[in-house]
């Protein structure tokens, strides 16, 4: 996983994980890397400086790293609906079913399914426990 400080052509700043560097340019080539600002596809990479603790001081181990931080908030915040994901999606935003926050899986041919009807789905940084378990 990499965390990458992005900024939009509107210069509002916002971070996000990928699973790589050929991740984000794939999503950012598919217009699916957005400003949470203003919703802005136009994103770039910004400089960054890696977090890198003094000598002699070691990070806090116990402390939740900012990814486990997102998978509580998404799994205590939201329905796992594993892969009918893009289906339950897709019926929300057709108004077939009412709105809720969910996460599950989809494969790459739903997930452009999505994107193409206008759906507003966004890549999770980590796999869902219940699909490694």
């Amino acid at each position: 996983m990499i965390r990458y400080t992005l900024t939009c052509n509107n210069d509002h700043r916002f971070e996000s994980w990928f699973q790589s560097s050929a991740a984000y340019d794939k999503l950012r080539a598919a217009g699916m890397i957005k400003c949470e600002t203003c919703g802005s596809a136009d994103v770039t990479k910004s400089l960054m400086v890696p977090g890198i603790p003094k000598k002699g001081r070691a990070l806090a181990s116990d402390a939740p790293t900012p990814l486990e931080k997102i998978r509580q908030d998404v799994e205590a915040n939201s329905e796992y609906v594993g892969t009918s994901f893009a289906v339950r999606a897709k019926d929300m935003h057709d108004g077939v079913e009412p709105p809720q926050s969910i996460y599950g899986e989809a494969n790459l041919k739903e997930v452009k399914s999505l994107v193409d009807d206008g759906v507003p789905i966004v890549p999770l940084p980590f796999v869902p426990k219940k699909k490694t378990n």
